[in-house]
């Protein structure tokens, strides 16, 4: 099982909108570096929505190679098609992946029924687990506790992303899915209480630009030392919340750009960042420690 702050990591692209795989290994480093736990390549945050099938595998390849064994490696290869899942699925299932992150179809909005069936194909298809994800900001689909507790019982599920920041959720999961069954926060801004609560981590997108800050703070609410994991949570919260003033990963790619990490590509139909609020994100950053 996977503990701590797992980093919902963003793809690297050049202003013209290539995959910037130097940045990328350098990126790795950093959070190898500065103590984060694993490394959730080609989800939301990675932009999976517009990397090609081919870009896709060979990012989640790249991440593979840069880590060499240093931290756990989650591919996000989730869709809202079956089919497509399981074909993306079973290709990076050859790689040294340590599991999957599949995210609820969006779109199409499945029934509870349709959602069990999914996510028990696509796991039946592959040798590595898979991490549920539940999103429905996202995807206008949630997939309640009951069904989540059903699949709790596949050989290879092994958790969850509880992306709805209902922190109710995480008693009735618990109870619902059993000890072994492990339950990450999707929210950063509700991430310290969502492991206080008894969760084992959380897959963010604050961790992009303050690592060493969220791995000290999750280790702090896993301890149960919930004044330490307040006190290290205080200054990031104004990143919790501005690094989704526009849609993810915008702010944030931004602000990887903003620390001289990567270039500022990112591709449509998403745009940077727009001047007013650049600000706003700065001004977290500045609480945070990130700036001067």
């Amino acid at each position: 099982m996977y503990t701590g702050s797992l980093v919902a990591i963003v793809t690297p692209m050049s202003p013209s909108g290539e995959v910037d795989y130097a940045a990328f290994a350098r990126l790795i480093d950093f959070h190898v570096a500065a103590g984060t736990h694993g490394l959730v390549v080609a989800g939301t945050t990675g932009e999976s929505a517009t990397l090609t099938k081919p870009e896709h595998v060979a990012v989640i390849k790249a991440a593979v190679e840069q880590v060499a064994g240093r931290l756990p490696v989650i591919a996000g290869t989730g869709s809202n098609s079956t089919a497509q899942t399981v074909d993306l699925s079973v290709e990076v299932d050859r790689l040294a992946v340590d599991g999957f992150l599949v995210v609820t179809p969006y779109y199409n909005k499945p029934t509870q029924e349709g959602l069990f069936r999914h996510f028990s194909t696509v796991a039946d298809s592959v040798s590595k687990p898979v991490m549920l994800y539940n999103v429905p900001g996202r995807t206008a689909v949630d997939m309640i506790p009951e069904t989540v507790g059903r699949l709790s019982g596949h050989t290879n599920i092994f958790g969850i992303k509880e992306a709805t920041g209902d922190l109710s959720r995480v008693a009735s999961l618990r109870e619902l899915c059993g000890d072994d069954f492990a339950l990450y926060s999707g929210d950063d801004a509700t991430a310290r209480e969502f492991i206080l609560a008894g969760g084992q981590g959380v897959v963010s997108v604050t961790s992009n630009v303050a690592p060493a800050a969220m791995a000290a703070m999750c280790e702090a609410a896993i301890a149960g030392d919930g004044d330490r994991a307040a006190a290290l949570d205080a200054p990031l919260a104004g990143l919790h919340n501005d690094l989704f003033v526009e849609a993810n990963p915008i702010p944030v790619k931004w602000a990887l750009h903003r620390m001289g990490l990567i270039e500022p590509g990112i591709r449509l139909p998403l745009l940077p960042l727009s001047e007013a609020k650049r600000p706003v994100v700065e001004a977290a950053m500045v609480r945070a420690g990130l700036l001067q």
